[in-house]
């Protein structure tokens, strides 16, 4: 990066955080991690400023698609969570909940990352792997470095544990 960019950068920092807080909802802790990850683009080369606009108007537009590909990257992960409950307790999400149902839903995903934390270790990495990273069980297998028969065993035996521990009262540690 050059000298002069960062001291723009520098100059620009307060109104920078004030701009990605507005992009993330007013989300402190989201508006650091977007405008540091915007940050680590422009020192990694991957946005450079072209000169076609003003180089606030340019960071400004960096940090609101940094916010929009994190936003992005967090729904995704809800939406990993809610298909891999759906599929361990066999009832499928159809339409937007009502904001009571979210509630539920979010009383539900806690459910699940606290039978997630009692399973085996290979078998909550596979299921991690699956649904977290959205991979396949064999591109699991491969992460793990295990054979596609055993990830498969392990991903089979996971959801069936899942399934009895998201069905009992309380996950048991």
């Amino acid at each position: 990066m050059e000298h002069e960019t960062a001291q723009q950068l520098e100059a620009l920092h307060t109104d920078s955080f004030g701009w990605a807080m507005h992009c993330c909802g007013g989300n402190p802790s989201r508006a650091e991690d977007v405008l540091q990850n915007a940050y680590l683009k422009v020192v990694a080369g991957r946005a450079d400023f072209s000169g076609s606009s003003s180089f606030k108007t340019w960071w400004f537009g960096v940090i609101r698609l940094t916010a929009l590909e994190e936003h992005r990257r967090l729904r995704h992960r809800e939406s990993l969570l809610s298909r891999l409950l759906a599929q361990v307790t066999g009832h499928p999400q159809s339409s937007p909940p009502c904001p009571a149902r979210q509630m539920e839903a979010g009383e539900r995903i806690q459910e699940l990352k606290q039978a997630l934390a009692c399973l085996p270790a290979r078998q909550a990495e596979v299921l991690h792997l699956v649904f977290y990273q959205d991979l396949t069980v064999n591109e699991a297998a491969a992460v793990m470095k295990i054979s596609p028969g055993s990830a498969r065993q392990h991903y089979e035996r996971g959801k069936a544990r899942l399934r009895t521990l998201l069905q009992s009262p309380a996950p048991a540690h």
